[in-house]
């Protein structure tokens, strides 16, 4: 077999006159006739176009050459030279050719279901692409993810052993906990009827390594939910784990925000600057969500008070709820960028969110026109100061319970940001969020939840609040957030069992399900367990960002699709009932559903 010299991608002008051995794919294949053949030769780092000369090559290049096609395997050894004819700017080889007198099929390729470019991708089902991801990873974009991903790891590996961390690897095996979302379980053959979990984070793991004493853990690791996928969510994915001990907050943000600085500056050139932080309350008031974009304006403001003096039944009958209130978004320039078909729209998309409707008004130089001006002219001087209104802006409301009213203009607030164009995709604006409420109640259960996780600690100034008043108790946790995204969440934890056993006494949890469900925690804790704390950055939503794109299964090697299926492997699959007896498991399936289980569906080629 001929070796390889140099990459599809390497050659440039001062390369001319020298011999070379190219490896690749046949990208493309060009019979000029009078005995010239082309081809665009590819491999991950780029293309590279050939020429052979059949009046001045051995004959069986002459037949190996005229019987190439798309994606063949070949090696080719020739003369690198400018190109005889005009360049190529769009190439970084455009400059070059390389005549070849030397060709090695390395292998033939049958026509393939699909072609490996990037203008064929978008006219191709996604089904089909993940059909043949063997195919479709050939893709320039897709090399470019897989390679951006590698780097994003080796980054973090390299920052984070800079800084101390000890790379240490947790068990896929483990037992399952009723906390969170839905497990996946396997079936335990040497102990009939027992059960694996699968973990959906080495949470636990990381904390007993912090009483073990490894002081700084990291992990680069898969975590399993069994939960419906979407765009930017997998029921498998991986993160970028990490615990550190004898910390507060403050430490735990200031070592991950070196990191994200670190990360943007050698991934994409960007100096992030220092990270910012907001409380959850102020990002509730402010954005309407606990991760704000901040690219944009179009900040909320509760206008409760001022609304409370006019005579609009929506206003006063919202405020006559528990938690009742009235909140407004000013959009600059709305009187004129809003038509009031978009504004009905809105009425009407917004009722999704439980809202009744978006009140609207315009500010003109003759004062309120449109929509709710003759309810809200009374107030006209105090909203104006209020919301810092000039000539040509509009204002939408909301009126509802707090939780819905402010849930409803978060929503609001993004989408008018999208309609009218308001988001530099450029930007990237950081934000920590901090202080959030340690529990929220549930009015169906009638019982406290833990808004992070159980093991989240108050923040020490809040330990007094655990039981007097849960409800406003604030916690150490914390969340950063890149343009409306979370891309990684975490907190001090509680290293001491009396307040750990008082928190899951809020939660409703007996000393006796505690101990069954978290005993191991509990013991370690009594034995020397320091303060730490630690965050889980989204290896996958990192890396989605980084490379521009709003779809996890582009930055995942073989994901599932939105079925959880995979259909290169066409898993989930059968499994034989000889398989099932030696695990001490009896499919209850009725035949019919079997058979249906037998084969991920076909797949359907719709581009």
């Amino acid at each position: 077999m001929l070796k390889r010299t140099h990459t599809c991608g390497e050659l440039r002008a001062e390369h001319a006159s020298q011999t070379v051995t190219l490896c690749g794919w046949v990208n493309t294949y060009r019979d000029q006739g009078k005995g010239l053949i082309f081809i665009d030769l590819r491999d991950r780092d780029g293309l590279t176009q050939v020429v052979f000369n059949l009046e001045y090559v051995a004959g069986d290049v002459v037949t190996a050459g005229r019987g190439l096609r798309r994606e063949d395997v070949i090696a080719v050894t020739g003369k690198v030279r400018t190109r005889a004819g005009d360049p190529n700017p769009k190439l970084p080889t455009g400059e070059i050719e390389v005549v070849g007198d030397q060709l090695e099929v390395l292998n033939k390729a049958e026509t393939p279901p699909i072609l490996p470019d990037e203008y064929e991708a978008e006219k191709i089902a996604e089904e089909t692409r993940l059909k043949y991801r063997y195919i479709d990873l050939r893709r320039k974009r897709m090399q470019h993810i897989l390679r951006t991903r590698h780097r994003v790891t080796k980054i973090a590996r390299d920052y984070f052993d800079e800084h101390g961390f000890t790379e240490i690897e947790t068990p896929f095996l483990i037992k399952t906990t009723p906390e969170g979302a839905r497990d996946f379980i396997v079936p335990s053959r040497m102990y009939p009827g027992q059960w694996y979990a699968l973990p959906q984070s080495p949470q636990l793991f990381k904390q007993i390594l912090m009483v073990a004493g490894c002081e700084r853990y990291m992990q680069i690791v898969r975590c399993f939910r069994d939960e419906d996928p979407r765009a930017d969510r997998q029921a498998e994915f991986s993160q970028i784990d990490l615990e550190m001990s004898f910390v507060d907050r403050d430490d735990v943000m200031a070592m991950m925000g070196g990191f994200i600085q670190t990360l943007w500056k050698q991934v994409l050139g960007m100096d992030i600057g220092d990270i910012p932080a907001i409380t959850y309350r102020d990002a509730m008031e402010r954005y309407g969500i606990d991760r704000p974009d901040l690219r944009f304006g179009l900040e909320i403001t509760d206008v409760s008070d001022h609304a409370a003096k006019t005579e609009f039944k929506v206003f006063t009958n919202a405020l006559a709820k528990d938690t009742g209130v009235v909140k407004a978004i000013r959009v600059p320039g709305g009187a004129e960028k809003l038509t009031r078909k978009m504004t009905d729209g809105y009425s009407e998309w917004i009722k999704t969110f439980k809202a009744g409707g978006v009140p609207v008004v315009k500010y003109t130089d003759k004062g309120f026109e449109a929509g709710i001006a003759k309810f809200v002219s009374p107030i006209e001087k105090e909203l104006v100061e209020r919301l810092g209104l000039e000539v040509g802006d509009s204002v939408l409301f909301a009126a509802d319970t707090y939780a819905i009213a402010t849930k409803a203009l978060g929503e609001l607030r993004n989408k008018l940001a999208r309609d009218l164009d308001l988001i530099d995709e450029t930007q990237w604006k950081f934000v920590w969020v901090i202080d959030f409420p340690m529990f929220e109640f549930d009015e169906e259960t009638q019982r406290w939840y833990s808004l992070h996780h159980p093991f989240t600690s108050p923040r020490p100034d809040q330990f007094d609040q655990l039981e007097s008043d849960p409800g406003g108790c604030l916690s150490t946790g914390y969340d950063l957030v890149v343009n409306g995204s979370e891309i990684g969440g975490g907190s001090i934890r509680m290293h001491q069992p009396h307040v750990q056993q008082k928190v899951f006494d809020m939660l409703g949890l007996s000393k006796e399900e505690a101990k069954m469900k978290f005993g191991f925690l509990l013991d370690a804790l009594k034995y020397g367990a320091p303060p730490h704390g630690g965050i889980a950055f989204g290896l996958d939503r990192l890396v989605m960002h980084l490379v521009g794109t709003d779809n996890i299964r582009d930055v995942i090697a073989f994901p599932k699709t939105q079925t959880g299926a995979d259909l290169m492997i066409q898993a989930p699959g059968s499994v034989a009932p000889e398989q099932l007896e030696e695990l001490h498991v009896q499919s209850v399936l009725p035949e019919e559903a079997k058979q249906l289980h037998e084969h991920v569906p076909e797949v359907v080629d719709r581009g």
